[in-house]
């Protein structure tokens, strides 16, 4: 009979206590998953004893692990090898059934069931249920969405529709420590709103794990689940400094009619907070919407812009040109919102000078808040199956920002120090004392978590830097 569940999602860097942990995200604290969460609030409809570690921002206490019937892990690409090890030792320490799940052992079940009684795949808010009723029932595993092991033999039970209703609020008081950790000004309270995106970017593993088909919660969910969440985070003794929520989706915009329905809600809830959001360039030309998002108390748009040339888009399948990209840009601004910028180098076109242009770009059109990331390969995406061969390594470890291939026309200890050298402009000290001089003070607290972050990003990028210079690429 399954009597007690537990959940645990690993971190690529688990998390220690450290004085850094005040100001420095994603060195030993980041936030954790919501949609982990919100299995763990589903579990425990069935199976009471349910609950969470993540090692985002706690360590794991074992001695309420190992005696679990059954131990769910989700893994994303660059923390799989950190959940793997966890989930050997989990099976070498206890009689749990060990579970993984999550995008990474969702598109690579192959690999993760290596390490694992059995593997859930894709979205679980429906399967979780079915299968601890099976395994309580003890009958065999043959509903969709599930991969395991039968002796030597991979069995793959097929497909799992994705579920429709995806209204769940997650219980945040299931996650150990997580109250007590979120008084950090380091982690933001989040929602997430929608899943599925109707484009095809290769490099986007998104659509490999939630669809094309994009699913909305309904607009009373979200608000009850913001007003949750900054509950959840701002009811303490000492107040936070960071009052900005963000909104997870990938793609919120995809649905016209919902995206202001939702606006709507949440400005007509009375919700007086700040809020932060993904999307797509194509909204900067959406006037009401816009107009929508600054009433609502959204302060900033994060743009995947990626590349800034359209060869670039062209090769990755992304429908976009640098010129409405720019115009994107300046209407948003135009509106009283700022744009953050989400940056990839390290495609076939891309040479010396990358990392400097996108220090330009940044510069000229006011580009508030940066991330620059190497190419990075999901498998089971169209990128990844184009470049197998030009991969450096699979340690998966790497696969959060690093060179992990051998770009074409550069080679990847030059992109590394391209990645290094724009991130040390664009956060130097200078460019610090000046927004704390001259920005407002809600823009000065982001840009100051924002400076020990990009510290912390630019230092684990140095240290790959020589096994990078040691490799010779086919391409020189």
């Amino acid at each position: 009979m399954i009597k007690k569940v537990r959940f645990i999602e690993p971190g690529n860097l688990p998390y220690r206590t450290s004085v850094k942990n005040l100001y420095t995200y994603d060195k030993y604290i980041r936030n954790p998953s919501i949609g982990m969460l919100t299995l763990a609030t589903i579990a425990k409809r069935t199976v009471n004893d349910a609950f969470m570690y993540s090692e985002s921002i706690s360590k794991i206490k074992w001695d309420d692990v190992l005696d679990a019937d059954i131990v769910f892990i989700g893994i994303f690409t660059f923390s799989a090898h950190r959940g793997y090890a966890l989930a050997n030792y989990i099976k070498s320490k206890s009689n749990a059934i060990v579970v993984l799940g999550g995008l990474h052992a969702s598109l690579n079940y192959t690999e993760a069931v290596k390490s694992c009684d059995y593997v859930l795949l894709g979205e679980a808010d429906e399967s979780i249920t079915e299968f601890i009723n099976a395994l309580d029932r003890n009958v065999a595993i043959t509903f969709p969405g599930v991969a395991y092991k039968k002796e030597e033999e991979v069995v793959f039970t097929g497909n799992r529709i994705p579920p429709a209703n995806i209204d769940t609020i997650p219980d945040r008081h299931l996650l150990y420590h997580y109250h007590k950790m979120a008084g950090h000004n380091t982690l933001w309270p989040q929602v997430h709103a929608s899943r599925g995106c109707p484009h095809n970017c290769d490099y986007c593993a998104v659509i490999c794990h939630f669809g094309r088909k994009v699913r909305k919660r309904t607009p009373e969910s979200i608000v009850n689940d913001i007003k949750e969440s900054i509950l959840f985070h701002d009811k303490r003794l000492f107040p936070r400094l960071n009052k900005v929520l963000w909104l997870t989706d990938d793609n919120f915009f995809a649905d016209r009619e919902w995206a202001v329905s939702v606006l709507k809600a949440i400005i007509n809830s009375g919700i007086k907070y700040s809020f932060t959001i993904q999307a797509r360039y194509e909204v900067g030309f959406d006037d009401e919407m816009l107009d929508l998002l600054k009433k609502a108390g959204f302060i900033e748009l994060a743009f995947g812009i990626e590349f800034l040339e359209d060869e670039s888009f062209e090769q990755y399948n992304k429908k976009c040109t640098f010129a409405e990209v720019v115009e994107a840009v300046k209407n948003v601004q135009k509106h009283g919102l700022h744009v953050r910028g989400l940056f990839m180098v390290g495609a076939d076109s891309h040479t010396k000078g990358v990392g400097q242009k996108i220090v330009d770009f940044v510069k000229k059109y006011d580009i508030r808040g940066i991330l620059i990331q190497s190419m990075y390969f999901i498998p089971s995406t169209p990128a990844f199956d184009a470049n197998e061969n030009r991969l450096i390594h699979r340690d998966w470890a790497k696969y959060n920002g690093n060179v992990v291939h051998y770009p074409k026309n550069i080679s990847p200890h030059e992109l590394q120090q391209e990645i290094i050298d724009a991130i040390s402009e664009l956060y130097s000290v200078k460019r610090l004392f000046h927004a704390l001089i001259y920005e407002k003070r809600r823009s000065k607290i982001l840009l100051l978590g924002e400076f020990f972050w990009q510290r912390s990003i630019r230092s684990d990028l140095r240290r790959e830097l020589p096994y990078l210079k040691s490799l010779k690429s086919p391409f020189h």
